[in-house]
């Protein structure tokens, strides 16, 4: 069996794998974790108390973290007429509609998020097969099929997004870059958990979140106490 690498080993010497944390506790470690070459995410990753084979209790929703999540993204959107410059101008990478839907059909996939006025979801809806696996399919939910595409494309850009839960009943996120001040990710963390809980399912019963850790993308996850950050109701 291959011996742990260095970098593991050292990471290893900080985290207590039986040990729940303080949020404030857990980021300092993180941050202090051995370097790698790029500018690591930080993730959240909630367990909650709900049956995500019901579609009375999914879990599914936005919200705009205060210090953006980081990361530069790409948006696309399919529009016609003013609502291309209108697009444009509010800083979306790519906008159109013809040349836009012959290219994402044939598998491009070069952005992060996609936009559409609803006059253009008819033609969208037939993307399915290269969007929705990728989940860049346009909902009104998520505010991404609207008339106002400055401001879906403004949101975006400044560090809107989207959450929802998945099959084994986790919500799992980014919200920051591991560059970001403790006070920035802390700030983060609690848009998106307090975004999560007023997503609660009228239908859920007792212990909404069960279980909340953080990580980064090459470091440890750790499991925070979560009467310190009081979400357990």
């Amino acid at each position: 069996m291959a011996r742990p690498s260095k970098r593991i080993r050292e990471i290893a010497k900080q985290v207590d794998s039986l040990k729940v944390y303080t949020l404030s506790e857990a980021i300092d470690i993180l941050q202090k974790c051995p370097p790698v070459k790029f500018d690591q995410t930080v993730e959240v990753s909630l367990k909650l108390g709900v049956d995500p084979r019901r579609s009375d209790q999914s879990v599914r929703g936005t919200v705009s973290l205060p210090n953006g999540t980081g990361k530069t993204i790409k948006i696309l959107v399919f529009a016609k007429g003013d609502k291309i410059k209108e697009a444009l101008d509010a800083g979306a990478d790519y906008a159109g509609h013809e040349e836009l839907f012959e290219k994402v059909s044939g598998g491009w996939t070069d952005f992060d998020a996609v936009i559409a006025t609803p006059e253009m979801m008819r033609d969208v809806g037939k993307l399915g097969k290269v969007l929705g696996p990728r989940g860049l399919m346009p909902t009104p939910k998520a505010g991404t099929v609207t008339t106002d595409i400055a401001k879906a494309v403004q949101e975006l850009k400044a560090g809107k997004i989207e959450f929802k839960l998945d099959r084994l009943g986790v919500v799992n996120n980014g919200i920051g870059k591991l560059s970001f001040i403790k006070e920035q990710l802390v700030q983060n963390i609690r848009a998106f958990l307090t975004a999560v809980q007023r997503a609660k399912p009228a239908s859920a019963k007792g212990h909404y979140i069960k279980s909340f850790s953080i990580s980064s993308t090459m470091g440890p996850g750790m499991k925070i106490d979560l009467r310190e950050i009081d979400v357990t109701h």
